[in-house]
């Protein structure tokens, strides 16, 4: 990959740092009283457009994501870490390809926004509607639900086997900068299992109930507020800050060049 590539793919990883930094700072600030609001992906959108020149950082924001669905792809296609083609490297490329798609409607909704075509709400809202309003709605809802379900258990598999640690190049860290990596990977990873987790058990429920709609990762948090108090939602909130806190340090260290 050159260096240009290299540097766009990097660029797209520290964006997607930053998307979970504001969705957790947010969410965190709004439990423990400090203003922000219950956030998923959408809300974080919406604040970088109320921000000072919001179009150019939203243009900008789109431009990184899109950075990151072409390491994503570049995964999945070009294989670069050699996974091969057995059913685990299979399922690996194909989730690297799915998370493409998901950040690709993320960077179309960005730059909806900073056209003035799109706002709170909009981006894959109207897909997920014609999808719960077809006559295959359940089912589709069913294999949502499942692949968020698999994709907590593998959050909490990155967490607790320590997996996250070689996607980060730690030779060039100091001790004290080696823990904040280690440290905000296993808390950001934990957290990102526990949301993604609850959103396949409502995606679960939406199937099962007939009351099909999307799930994101507001009604996540709203349902580990409604549940489990103010307090714990504010914690994993701060897990997810802790998750874009990784990634922005993977974008600088983590080894994206190949041949």
């Amino acid at each position: 990959m050159s260096n240009k590539k290299e540097n766009f793919a990097r660029f797209g990883v520290a964006t997607k740092g930053i998307v979970y930094f504001l969705i957790g700072g947010l969410t965190a600030m709004a439990a423990f009283g400090y203003g922000g609001q219950k956030a998923g992906s959408g809300s974080a959108l919406d604040f970088i457009a109320q921000q000072s020149f919001g179009q150019i950082l939203l243009v900008l924001t789109a431009l990184g994501l899109i950075g990151y669905v072409f390491w994503r792809w570049y995964q999945a296609f070009a294989d670069p870490k050699n996974n091969g083609t057995d059913t685990k490297a299979i399922v690996k490329r194909l989730s690297y390809f799915g998370s493409g798609v998901f950040y690709g409607i993320l960077a179309y909704s960005a730059l909806q926004r900073a056209l003035g075509n799109g706002g709170s709400g909009s981006g894959s809202n109207s897909l997920f509607q014609k999808i719960f309003s077809s006559d295959y709605a359940m089912t589709f809802a069913i294999v949502i639900g499942i692949i968020l379900a698999g994709k907590a258990i593998y959050e909490f598999y990155q967490a607790y086997s320590g997996k996250f640690r070689e996607e980060v190049d730690e030779a060039g860290l100091d001790h004290k900068a080696q823990e904040v990596v280690i440290k905000s990977g296993k808390v950001g990873f934990t957290a990102r299992g526990i949301v993604v987790g609850i959103m396949a058990f409502l995606m679960f429920r939406a199937a099962f109930s007939g009351n099909l709609q999307e799930v994101s990762k507001t009604d996540a948090f709203s349902y580990l507020q409604n549940e489990f108090g103010t307090v714990v939602m504010g914690i994993i909130a701060l897990g997810l800050l802790a998750y874009g806190v990784f990634m922005i340090i993977k974008a600088k260290y983590s080894s994206l060049a190949v041949d």
